[in-house]
Parts: C-alpha cells; sequence; structure tokens
C-alpha cells in the first residue's frame, strides 16, 4: 500500500491460499484487504498429495471467505499441463474450468470473482499449434464470458533459448489480448535458466505493452471461419470434455481422483497429508462460522 502512494496508481496484491491452511491463508488475505488469492479446488490433492475430503471442505470455506471479502480466486489448471500433454489433455482443463466454477458458485463466489485458469503450453513443434492455443483460449472466453480469465505463459517448453523465449512469450501475448483474458501473467525471456532478474521482468512488461497496445482493438474486430482450425479444434474439445464429465460423473468425483483421470496423478481416498485430522461430524455439530458466512453469502437453504 506504502509503494502505491508512492506511485501514485493502485497496485493489485495477491497471494496463495493452498495447502492444509486455505482458510487460515484466505482469512489473513481478507483482513489485509488482497485483491487476488490463488485458490484451485483440485490443486492439493493432485500435486501436493493432500487428502481429498480435507481438500475439498477447505476449499469451500476459503472460498466462503473469499467471496464475503471480494476477493478474486485465480484457478489452477495451468498446473494439469505440467504433467500431461496440452494438445491431447486440453478436454482435462475445459473439465477443470467447469468444476472449479460449480464449487466457486456454491461457495458464493459471482462469476466476476472467478479467474478461471488455462495456459499456453502445447509443444511449439506442433503445426499449427498457435492456431491450437488461439482455439482453446477463445473458446474458454466464450464459454465464460463473465469470468476474469487467468491465462498462464509458456513454461514448459522453455529450453533456455531466450530468442526464442521472447518469441513464445510474444505469441502467448498475443493470444491473450486476441482472445480478450483477463488476468495476464507475463511470460520471462530467462525462464529455465534462473529467478527472473528485475530488468527480465521489464522486458516482459515492455513486450506486453508492445504488443497490447498495437492490436488493442483485435478482439472486438476479428471473426472466425466456421469450418476453420480454431472453431474445428474447439468444437472438438468440448465434445470430449462433455464425454470426460459424464464419464466423471458415472463412475464419481472420488474414484475419478483415484484412477488418475484428472492430470493422470492418482491419489487414494484415504491417504494424503491431513487425513489423519479428518473427523466425521457429529448430530450436534455447529460452526457459528460457516454459518455466518452462509447467512452473509445467501446461501442457506
Amino acid at each position: 500500500d506504502e509503494v502505491a502512494e508512492k506511485q501514485g496508481r493502485y497496485i493489485r496484491l495477491t497471494n496463495y491460499a493452498s495447502g492444509l491452511c486455505m482458510p487460515e491463508i484466505a482469512a489473513m488475505g481478507a483482513l489485509e484487504r488482497l485483491d487476488m488469492m490463488l485458490n484451485d479446488s483440485m490443486y492439493g490433492i493432485l500435486f501436493r498429495d493432500i487428502n481429498m475430503y480435507r481438500t475439498f471442505v477447505d476449499q469451500k470455506f476459503s472460498r466462503m471467505i473469499n467471496a464475503c471479502a471480494g476477493v478474486i480466486i485465480n484457478t489452477g489448471e495451468d498446473n494439469y499441463l505440467t504433467t500431461s500433454d496440452a494438445f491431447e489433455k486440453a478436454y482435462t482443463v475445459l473439465a477443470s474450468q467447469f468444476l472449479n466454477e460449480r464449487f466457486a458458485f456454491q461457495a458464493g463466489l459471482e462469476a466476476r470473482f472467478q479467474g478461471l485458469g488455462h495456459a499456453f503450453e502445447m509443444d511449439p513443434a506442433i503445426k499449427n499449434g498457435f492456431l491450437y492455443e488461439l482455439s482453446q483460449a477463445q473458446m474458454a472466453r466464450e464459454i465464460f464470458p463473465e469470468h476474469p480469465l487467468k491465462y498462464m505463459p509458456p513454461t514448459k517448453f522453455s529450453s533456455g533459448d531466450i530468442f526464442r523465449g521472447v518469441a513464445m512469450n510474444t505469441l502467448f501475448n498475443f493470444v491473450s489480448k486476441a482472445t480478450n483474458q483477463g488476468i495476464h501473467l507475463l511470460g520471462m525471456l530467462t525462464e529455465a535458466i534462473h529467478t527472473p532478474f528485475m530488468m527480465d521482468r521489464f522486458l516482459a512488461v515492455d513486450n506486453a505493452r508492445y504488443v497490447m497496445n498495437n492490436m488493442d482493438g483485435f478482439y472486438e474486430d476479428i471473426e472466425f471461419r466456421q469450418d476453420g482450425i480454431v472453431v474445428t479444434r474447439a468444437h472438438q474439445v468440448l465434445k470430449e470434455t462433455i464425454d470426460f464429465m459424464e464419464h466423471v460423473e458415472k463412475v464419481g468425483m472420488f474414484d475419478a481422483i483415484e484412477k488418475g483421470l484428472f492430470a493422470e496423478v492418482k491419489r487414494p481416498k484415504d491417504g494424503g497429508k491431513g487425513f489423519e485430522g479428518l473427523v466425521r461430524k457429529g448430530p450436534g455439530y455447529y460452526n457459528p462460522f460457516e454459518s455466518g458466512l452462509k447467512r452473509e453469502l445467501g446461501l442457506e437453504k
């Protein structure tokens, strides 16, 4: 806040609500008036081996706190692409966006507070890869028109070649602006070499400003051929997503996670961090904080 006053402009603050302390971190974020918090419904399960029951309980309670405080959440679909192929498993990203949206609505978060995530992570060697990335981003924008989508830069295929890094990040910046993404994380030219220096961050900002200024009206001015690669690919991914979610509904959410259907990571129902702290609610259980939040958010039945 002090830096913002010196700069004469508002600077948004963000942090992570993850791990075994999602509600506690969300509460601290609310007290400190943060603008955004990373809060994914399944990240802890898949990538931190936290028990699935514990995580689903914690994500809802923490999101109710976020909703009450007016904090925008960012979800972590980009993490799926660290263990899965971004082209072949694109449907799992969209499926996770649908699930994160539903869980967020159940916690009282309006669409405008849901920064659903995805990423520019396809193998750059794929022919027409740029068009497939454009398709994925445009599809997300059209399916979630009111959400401030969070778009992550390329990292998985960063080789340490800074010139190629600039080229990849420029294409990423183009897709982000072309599809009107809401929360744009900058790619670093020194990705895969070292933690970015301040000058690396400056160059990333400069690149993004150049691209976004030069194509400011692109989103409103562009249309896609109905039989072209972009539209055809979007229809394919959407169909695969529907088929996938119907399968998840059939086997059940918890069993689907156990079988490794999400991010190709398998987690047991009766294992993971925090499992030993799970206790079944008794008939007289009452949580005044939960009841108060539900009442404030209009979630009481």
